[in-house]
């Protein structure tokens, strides 16, 4: 038709746009047109068709990877959001039509909740895809600050990735102030620690040999342990939760050895009434039972053998057991935290070199190295990349702190908690700026005062997609239903989801990435702050199982 290209130009573009699919059925034959009207009809298709296609824009290709942040460097400011790459370009309006009802929870989640008799409104969720480009498919109360527990290491272990890069170590420094000569050391041995999050037994153990492979089999001097790359206030174990002997109450040190605990293994002897008792690693100066009476248990049950041990562990030179260990039991491992946490780094460094066969004359001591020492060796710990994997997968709180510390360190030439909350808030302002910045008590999230809105944490890790130090981070994450503390997880979507979890006694969370049906990643943020919020987990199966089915 002659006037097609007028009334064309008159259309707007989006009602052009949606008369493509009209303009498609008319090219369709149709039994109930006339050959008189199919003869203008189907110019017209072809015409309306041609022309909403040509004023349809293509889809832009994705913002490139940010620059990698170096030392040397200002920090990167945070990409824009990703374009939808035009491969995606057909699935992005399903998305956008799928969206929940806003503040609407899936049925089956609030199903959860209920069970679980957490309150809706102390529950927020944000699910959207990986770029960040489109609307949430979920959205609910997103900025509302909550405490997320454990997954604050998300934070923490991000900001370390880009700040200290991946390939990050700290240097155990070993130096004196003596002469080697015919397997002595005459003088004082300095271990001068700068934080090493995973200087564990097995790894004391081959700095010791390495000493050992110096020639010095006996230092005719002190030991002297320095720790004075942090900073740090007394900090009374019991502080959290008043149960100092657990691990996960361990306080940081810049010569953390084996995360400051002591495992206990106790192994049934039947034939001689007794369960016997290995501990590791090997601790000087504090006295240790070796054995324990086996119990009869009614109906051959275990039971909380722990409690029947009934142990003591309040005094620093012993540790003491007033019951035993129930025979039905088998072997099994208790680690703990002992009493006076101050003098643990000594014991153990001495415990462990007299049993590689070492010997010190004088005393093994907390101090600082002198300006003027001989070098004789460093001991470089695991990558950072490494480290945060153990971080993430296990929620180790010690050792995030030591990470957290290092930022400060890093910022300021000695580790305060002070110095790694400044730098991760400015981290932060430059990579989510526009977002709410998480407050931060000692970045590891064993807190009660940290604070987080989901939509924040759903932004950094959108911008984590777009992140250089993504596979690290992301790999660092507990896998659904395979390892760290989702290994148990009750959701169907085995090995499809890295979500780091956090619990406290008011608290739970989950945050990270989930595979949907179609092939699409989503950012999941869910976090539940009431009495009852350790009961939420269930709700976030849930979660996770409808993400995957979208």
């Amino acid at each position: 038709m002659p006037g097609l290209g007028i009334a064309a130009r008159l259309l707007p573009m989006q009602q052009i746009s949606s008369m493509a699919p009209f303009s498609q059925s008319l090219a369709r034959p149709s039994p109930g047109l006339s050959g008189g009207t199919g003869r203008w009809l189907l110019p017209l298709a072809i015409a309306l068709s041609q022309v909403a296609c040509a004023q349809t824009p293509a889809a832009p290709a994705a913002d490139p990877a940010p620059t990698p942040i170096r030392l040397s460097q200002p920090l990167a400011a945070a990409p824009q959001a990703a374009q939808v790459p035009a491969s995606a370009a057909a699935v992005a309006p399903a998305a956008a039509a799928s969206a929940w009802p806003a503040g609407r929870l899936p049925a089956e989640v609030e199903a959860a909740l209920q069970r679980g008799k957490v309150a809706p409104d102390a529950v927020s969720v944000v699910v959207m895809d990986v770029s960040g480009a489109q609307r949430p498919l979920l959205d609910v109360h997103s900025d509302v600050a909550r405490n997320p527990a454990s997954v604050m290491k998300l934070v923490t272990t991000y900001a370390a990735l880009e700040i200290l890069g991946p390939a990050y170590t700290w240097d155990t420094r070993i130096a004196t102030d003596g002469k080697v000569a015919q397997g002595a050391l005459n003088g004082n041995l300095y271990v001068q620690g700068s934080g090493d999050p995973k200087l564990v037994m097995e790894r004391l153990w081959l700095l010791q040999r390495r000493l050992l492979g110096q020639g010095i089999q006996v230092i005719v001097g002190d030991v002297v342990l320095d720790s004075s790359a942090f900073a740090l206030p007394p900090i009374d174990p019991a502080r959290f939760d008043n149960e100092p002997y657990r691990p996960y109450n361990a306080v940081p040190d810049a010569l953390l050895l084996n995360y400051k605990s002591l495992t206990m293994r106790f192994i049934p002897d039947a034939a001689a009434g007794v369960a016997r008792i290995a501990y590791e690693p090997a601790i000087a100066h504090l006295r240790l039972p070796s054995t324990v009476p086996l119990l009869k248990t009614k109906g051959n049950a275990c039971g909380d053998w722990r409690g029947a041990l009934k142990a003591q562990m309040a005094d620093p030179m012993q540790i003491q057991f007033l019951g035993g260990y129930p025979a039905a039991c088998g072997e099994n491992s208790w680690a703990v935290a002992p009493a006076a946490p101050d003098r643990f780094a000594p014991r153990v460094f001495e415990g462990m070199w007299r049993e590689l066969g070492g010997k010190v004359t004088g005393q093994v001591r907390m101090g600082t190295t002198p300006d003027g020492v001989q070098p004789l060796m460093s001991f470089s710990s695991p990558t950072l990349g490494e480290v945060v994997r153990d971080i993430n997968k296990y929620s180790n709180n010690v050792m995030t702190q030591q990470v957290f510390l290092t930022l400060g360190k890093q910022r300021a030439g000695v580790g305060t908690f002070e110095g790694g909350r400044q730098a991760v808030a400015q981290w932060w302002s430059e990579r989510v700026p526009g977002m709410a910045a998480p407050t931060i008590d000692n970045g590891a999230g064993l807190s009660r005062d940290a604070r987080i809105t989901a939509g924040s944490l759903a932004k950094m890790l959108s911008v984590a997609w777009n992140s250089n130090v993504m596979p690290e981070l992301m790999a660092s994450m507990p896998i659904v239903g395979v390892d760290g503390t989702l290994k148990n997880s009750k959701s169907a979507h085995t090995g499809g989801a890295h979500l780091k979890t956090g619990t406290l006694r008011d608290a739970s969370a989950i945050a990270g990435y989930v595979n949907g049906r179609d092939g699409r990643r989503w950012v999941v943020v869910a976090l539940a702050n009431s009495d009852n919020a350790p009961q939420a987990r269930p709700a976030w199966d849930a979660l996770i199982d409808w993400v995957a089915a979208q």
